[in-house]
């Protein structure tokens, strides 16, 4: 089991990931945008984030960036679905940044689950 961080803007998919790692036996988190993720991270760091790119307030990648500042240890996931980009200008620009991992939505929650294991084990 991992503490798990789940930063995403749109409360549906938000509530579909946590539901899916909650069956998985993890412990998560929600955020609704990248500043409250960064200062829930602040007050209890996780295992992994996993955090939506393109999202207001404050997007993924500055969010990848400043947990990361705050511990080089943790793994974080990046997803997007691309806004007004495709999702993988976004990832690319994640994993220059940080993430460990990158995944296009729609999410694929078996996916999800693996890359999550590989990460945490």
């Amino acid at each position: 089991m991992a503490t798990i961080l789940v930063v995403e803007d749109e409360a549906e998919i938000r509530k579909l990931i946590r539901e899916a790692l909650e069956r998985e036996n993890h412990q998560v988190f929600e955020a609704s945008n990248g500043q409250e993720g960064v200062e829930m991270f602040k007050k209890r760091p996780t295992d992994l984030v996993l955090t939506d790119i393109y999202m207001p307030v404050k997007g993924g990648t500055d969010t990848i960036i400043e947990i990361k500042s705050m511990s080089r240890e943790v793994k974080i996931i990046a997803i997007s679905g691309g806004g007004i980009f495709a999702p993988s200008e976004f990832l690319a620009i994640a994993k220059r940044h940080g993430a460990d991992c990158v995944l296009s939505k729609p999410i694929i929650f078996d996916q999800l689950v693996l890359e999550i294991q590989k990460l945490v084990n």
